[in-house]
């Protein structure tokens, strides 16, 4: 399992809350904010709502969280979303109230199975969905967790616009289970070193959209 504890000095049994993300650089610096906070623990699933359902099933078969957060990245769909904007979904009214006075906004998510490269293709998916940011996972942790009648919310971050093309085509480059194949990267770039400055670009935007998120869901999750 790929949980991590988000504290060193959590009670035994103690699990109030659950902080999914998909990937490792989406959670680090929440985890840096939250390193000595009793009763959290992050979660990483991996990409897509196959990898993300399995990861949350077998947890909750030896944890009982109370609210169960599915955080990280998103692609903007809504054009008014900037990147480092923090959007968020859940049925939860006290968390609704937290999420709004963090600074988050609400949004329509939609949940796909792959990722969305090009503005032409968020500019469909907003046409046909109606949704604001677009990602991989939130879709299948809340049905587990209506399923187990868990509280859930998503809260991400827009790390590319809906104008935004990306550098390449990451579902090319991705592993069978999602995972980014770093060889297959390499020779991309080799093949294409135009695209170096813009992969640096968004390499430093999505850093700083996660330290945007860790700072809303740290006002969220921190106790008074």
């Amino acid at each position: 399992m790929n949980a991590q504890r988000a504290t060193r000095n959590a009670e035994p049994g103690a699990l109030p809350l659950l902080v999914c993300f998909a990937l490792r650089e989406e959670a680090a610096p929440f985890r840096k904010i939250s390193a000595d906070r009793p009763g959290a623990l992050i979660l990483i699933t991996g990409m897509g709502q196959k990898n993300a359902e399995k990861s949350v099933r077998d947890f909750l078969a030896s944890h009982a969280p109370t609210l169960v957060l599915t955080c990280g990245f998103a692609g903007g769909l809504n054009p008014e979303l900037t990147a480092g904007a923090v959007v968020f979904a859940t049925d939860d009214v006290p968390l609704r109230k937290k999420l709004a006075a963090a600074g988050a906004r609400p949004a329509r998510f939609y949940c796909t199975s792959h990722i969305a490269t090009t503005a032409a293709e968020k500019q469909e998916l907003r046409r046909s969905t109606a949704a604001d940011a677009v990602e991989m996972e939130s879709e299948a942790i809340h049905a587990v967790c209506r399923e187990q009648g868990i509280s859930c919310g998503t809260v991400r971050v827009i790390s590319d616009t809906a104008n935004e093309d990306l550098p390449l085509d990451f579902n090319r480059l991705a592993n069978p289970d999602l995972s980014l194949d770093y060889g297959r990267l390499a020779v991309a770039v080799a093949k294409s070193p135009g695209k170096i400055r813009a992969l640096l670009r968004l390499q430093k935007q999505t850093r700083l959209a996660a330290e945007e998120l860790a700072e809303v869901l740290d006002k969220v999750t921190c106790r008074p």
